[in-house]
């Protein structure tokens, strides 16, 4: 399958520009860049009047910004379904009216992430043989690539088997069409490597995925999720979100304390600058902003969840991944990958186990934000 010819000349992405922690200033600043950097079209959707003071700070960058108003905002801590009813002029609901609409290909928001998801599923809707979507984000490995991919780190408390098999073939295809990884080692979080470990849900997807077409290794143990055992790690939302909480406390944690410890004396400070460009390049590999957003795979349409409290960097590599997304067809893909798998949804489908409703769906009821990547 060959990825239809866009360019980024005709791309253009639509930006939450009142999303996040930082926002607007932020948002604008990093959407600039990426103009800059990446010769991109960015719809800066928002308030209008703060915006355009944002985009005059950047004259050279006003030729591919543009502005599409927007009277309201959802705020971080709003019931995402509620407030999506009732504020129906909402900043992240028009930019992904855009894309529904086909004036952009692709929607970035550091905003509110249950109400990025809820707007997603609601106005675009999930690919044909996808239940529910989930989010893909990087995780940092001990590893030459760098990273493994883990879904879903957050969307979905409460899974099914098939739902988390539907996960496998998405991270699949993000990790070998995408990232260019040959063969994706896809495995399952569980609590041991044995088959038999795990709870039922588990074991039922651990059956799935090893009859399935993809490159599976079986389970992968907490222990190993750094280790870069896997490619591709797949999980429920609840489980995935708690892990990628775990591995952030823990990079901070060291991250403090080796600070502290290279700045008690000054023999520990000689000692840093010698160490600089390793602790540099350790802080590349495990900054978020790096990655800037983690994609929402599933719906029809490109969706970017960023960090609620993203950097004008990490704006600018999430609207970037929103344009790569876009250019090569991810969800066409998506959609090849499922057909060829579907035999085993059926199987799923006739046992009356596969999708019900979108009522896991987590971040629909939370509006926490999202996660760092």
């Amino acid at each position: 399958m060959q990825p239809s010819e866009k360019t980024a000349k005709t791309l253009k992405i639509a930006v939450d520009a009142m999303g996040g922690d930082h926002a607007p200033q932020a948002t604008v600043e990093g959407a600039a860049l990426a103009g800059k950097e990446l010769g991109l079209q960015v719809i800066l959707v928002g308030n209008e009047e703060i915006i355009t003071r944002e985009v005059e700070k950047f004259p050279q960058a006003q030729s591919f910004l543009h502005i599409q108003p927007a009277a309201e905002v959802i705020e971080m801590k709003e019931p995402p379904s509620q407030a999506l009813r009732r504020k129906r002029n909402s900043s992240v609901k028009v930019a992904t009216d855009l894309v529904k609409s086909g004036e952009a290909q692709a929607v970035v928001s550091a905003g509110n992430t249950g109400a990025t998801l809820a707007a997603s599923l609601l106005i675009l809707r999930p690919l044909k043989g996808i239940d529910r979507p989930a989010i893909a984000t990087f995780l940092p490995t001990a590893t030459p690539q760098g990273f493994s991919i883990l879904l879903d780190a957050g969307a979905n408390v409460d899974c099914k088997a098939a739902q988390m098999f539907q996960f496998g073939i998405m991270g699949h295809v993000y990790a070998q069409n995408i990232l260019r990884t040959d063969s994706p080692r896809l495995g399952l979080l569980s609590i041991g490597e044995e088959d038999s470990k795990g709870n039922e849900v588990s074991k039922e997807a651990h059956r799935l995925l090893s009859r399935s077409s993809l490159n599976f290794i079986g389970n992968v143990e907490g222990r190993e999720i750094f280790e870069g055992k896997a490619d591709v790690i797949v999980c429920d939302g609840f489980t995935g979100n708690i892990a990628l909480k775990i591995g952030e406390s823990v990079a901070e944690m060291f991250a403090d304390t080796m600070r502290e410890a290279f700045t008690s004396s000054l023999r520990t400070k000689l000692a840093y600058l010698l160490m600089k460009p390793h602790f540099q390049a350790l802080k590349k590999r495990i900054d978020y902003s790096e990655y800037g957003g983690a994609p929402l795979l599933g719906v029809n349409g490109i969706c970017i969840i960023g960090h609620g409290r993203s950097s004008p960097k990490a704006i600018k590599n999430a609207i970037g991944l929103a344009h790569r997304l876009s250019e090569e067809d991810l969800n066409e893909y998506i959609r090849g990958d499922i057909e060829l798998n579907s035999e085993l949804q059926d199987i799923k489908k006739r046992k009356g186990k596969f999708w019900k409703s979108l009522q896991g769906c987590s971040s629909l009821h939370s509006g926490k934000g999202a996660p760092k990547e």
